[in-house]
């Protein structure tokens, strides 16, 4: 891994529905003004100096504060952020922000009485997600949701059994949505067995891959979808790269075990294993969970202990390698491959990740809470994955689900090129941009 830094920067800090800013890398503490009805409390991180360390020439602004878990997001050509939060506040679900010329956010309301993580605009449509189902709202012609109470229910009773629930969502440009259904297990084990698993896995019937639907078609349910791709535990950033025409997700690896199998890992080997990884999704790809899983120490696709694996014993080449490999367990939530022209161009077409953050690297320190840039071309990564904005949670002292004062969650691109990212722990929402010298 490489990465380079500029000084620590931290800069506007803005509540919804007032608009402030303090501009000072030397005095980085923030303002909270107004709460609106879309506002948290307890998600008012009191006394916040957090800053993010970011490449040279490139600066960030907090647009918004205070939000209710906001998850992904999308921005319109018109500079207007949709906001999907995990649980509906106020029977609002989705935030919306205006963002002006100089980069000021303010609110313009909300709707949607469910919550959830997927967003995503497409022809003329605003898609949503619970954590059951699909919805899209028709768009006007400046990219407002016309009517905001009917939307029209696109696919409709998802697995939801609480773990790995969310839905997250890409769209291709064939008329298809994908849609991930993520497993609620950690290697499709007995109930109350751990070290027994099942096989083959009843999850991966309905759970444990990518679902892939008609965008247009109302009231579809997993008779009317495709398995379009399986063996991925879960999927929570996924992204279509238009170009190689193809699906790109990045899912969350297995947890425990150094906890289950003491014989086969150490506690230093079961805080990097296994991998995060990204791969690249055609139809009927098989990523190999729970049977599975990538070791990116020495590059190879290893039998999960739970299925007669003892940390040596390689899996079945059938099925596919990662695109790139990440250390264990830093959860990654967002995925963007970058297409606008304000970067530098290093940054044309290359993947940005948000990774949410560790909980279960012990001995070794937590990772993550920090968005991650890694360089393509030709639809194919060109070199090693570097840390691009880092400082979320506010120090090595936080760097716990419970104590970090930011976690990444989505990311978006703006019209003029400029990134978004939220925050489901602090409630913020970022806008980094590049100054061009």
């Amino acid at each position: 891994m490489k990465a380079s830094f500029a000084t620590a920067v931290c800069f506007c800090a803005l509540a919804i529905g007032t608009v402030a800013c303090k501009n000072s890398a030397s005095n980085p503490a923030t303002e909270s003004t107004s709460s609106a009805a879309e506002q948290s409390a307890s998600n008012n991180k009191a006394g916040d100096s957090t800053t993010l360390t970011l490449p040279a020439g490139f600066s960030a602004v907090r647009i918004a504060e205070n939000l209710s878990g906001p998850r992904h997001l999308v921005v319109t050509p018109q500079n207007d952020v949709y906001v999907k939060l995990s649980d509906a506040k106020n029977n609002k679900g989705i935030i919306i922000l205006h963002v002006d010329d100089n980069g000021k956010a303010t609110s313009a309301g909300g709707f949607g009485d469910y919550g959830g993580t997927g967003i995503a605009i497409k022809n003329g449509y605003l898609y949503a997600s619970s954590n059951d189902g699909v919805y899209r709202y028709k768009l006007d012609a400046n990219n407002k949701v016309i009517d905001q109470n009917n939307p029209e229910k696109i696919v409709m009773g998802l697995v939801n059994k609480g773990m790995h629930n969310s839905k997250s969502l890409a769209l291709d440009n064939a008329g298809n949505i994908y849609v991930n259904i993520g497993a609620p297990s950690n290697v499709c084990a007995e109930q109350g067995n751990d070290k027994k698993s099942m096989q083959p896995c009843p999850i991966l019937d309905s759970a444990g891959g990518i679902w892939m639907f008609k965008a247009d078609k109302q009231n579809q349910t997993y008779s009317n979808g495709v398995r379009y791709a399986t063996g991925l535990r879960n999927v929570v950033g996924l992204d279509w790269n238009n170009v190689t025409n193809s699906l790109f997700v990045m899912q969350h690896g297995r947890d425990n075990l150094h906890t289950a199998f003491p014989q086969y890992y150490t506690e230093q080997q079961s805080a990097e294993l296994p991998a995060e990884c990204m791969y690249e999704l055609h139809q009927g790809a098989d990523a190999g969970w729970p049977y599975m899983y990538y070791d990116h120490n020495q590059h190879k696709k290893l039998v999960n202990p739970e299925y007669g694996g003892d940390g040596k014993k390689e899996a079945d080449t059938k099925y596919i390698d990662p695109v790139i490999a990440f250390p264990g367990h830093m959860a990654p939530d967002g995925l963007l491959f970058y297409t606008g022209n304000m970067f530098p161009d290093k940054y044309k077409n290359g993947a940005f990740i948000a990774f949410h953050g560790s909980w279960n690297r012990a001995p070794q320190p937590q990772k993550g809470y920090l968005i991650a840039f890694v360089p393509f071309n030709g639809g194919k990564p060109t070199g090693n994955w570097e840390i691009f904005a880092d400082g979320f949670a506010g120090g090595p002292a936080f760097m716990q689900p419970g104590k970090a004062k930011h976690r990444p969650c989505g990311l978006a691109q703006g019209p003029d090129g400029a990134l978004y990212i939220s925050d489901d722990a602090g409630g913020t929402v970022y806008r980094i941009a590049y100054n061009k010298k």
